[in-house]
């Protein structure tokens, strides 16, 4: 009778503890659900993300990005790169274009191909898209680890409002220094054409500062946004509060 006994209650424990222990793996799927959800659903239904505040941010980047023209039917019919004459200009007259004038700003321990010069032989870069270190030196098989990027790409432009403008302004908006910096090339030519609705930098950190930059571009030049590009920025802002429009 005891060993029955014995037997019953140890049947008896093991069914509570299969219990105990089923209705905790169903908590922890739960929470599991939630927290995928809380992640995952901002990112797919816009609706859901405005909800949540996702898209809710302060200072004057996202000040200035509101008063930003939205325009969803953006074109690139008869867009060429040449049009923005890229490198053809002096506009300091120092006797360099502006690939040369961005890489004396951007690098550290600039060194120059003559002393007084301004063409830059060799330097450092700090590089922002991916946060790795380039040792640039100026030579057909070396020059092209450091290229120059429009933070607010040129067919980006033309399709946001420079189809419209006149030749002088292309060119200036070409060789703006406020929407070009020195960067990694690999990371330069897989941005390509993007809008931050496509493309954002590896480097998380840089992110902010490259949202609130092309926000000054584009409010500087009066150029439009698309509501999917829009949303990309204010989830961006949405995690630096305060960000501000970089000065030029």
């Amino acid at each position: 009778m005891t060993r029955r006994r014995s037997q019953h209650f140890g049947r008896k424990y093991l069914n509570g503890a299969g219990l105990f222990e089923r209705m905790l793996i169903l908590l922890v799927i739960l929470v599991v659900i939630g927290v995928t959800i809380g992640l995952v659903l901002p990112r797919v239904s816009p609706r859901f993300a405005e909800m949540t505040g996702r898209y809710r941010a302060t200072g004057t980047a996202a000040q200035t990005l509101a008063s930003l023209t939205v325009d969803d039917h953006p074109s690139s019919r008869g867009y060429d790169r040449e049009k923005f004459g890229y490198r053809q200009t002096d506009a300091d007259g120092n006797g360099c274009d502006v690939r040369d004038d961005v890489l004396g700003r951007d690098l550290d321990d600039v060194r120059y191909t003559k002393r007084g010069g301004c063409k830059v032989q060799s330097g450092v870069l700090e590089d922002p898209y991916t946060g790795d270190e380039i040792r640039f030196r100026r030579g057909k098989d070396t020059s092209a680890a450091v290229q120059i990027d429009h933070v607010v790409a040129l067919q980006n432009a033309w399709q946001s409002g420079a189809s419209a403008w006149s030749a002088k302004k292309r060119y200036e908006f070409g060789n703006d220094m406020y929407n070009l910096i020195a960067v990694d090339g690999a990371a330069n030519q897989e941005k390509s054409s993007a809008s931050a609705a496509y493309w954002l930098p590896e480097n998380s950190g840089y992110r902010c500062a490259y949202v609130a930059r092309q926000i000054g571009v584009k409010d500087k030049y009066g150029l439009t946004v698309t509501t999917q590009e829009k949303r990309a920025m204010l989830a961006v802002l949405h995690s630096c509060p305060g960000q501000a429009v970089p000065e030029e």
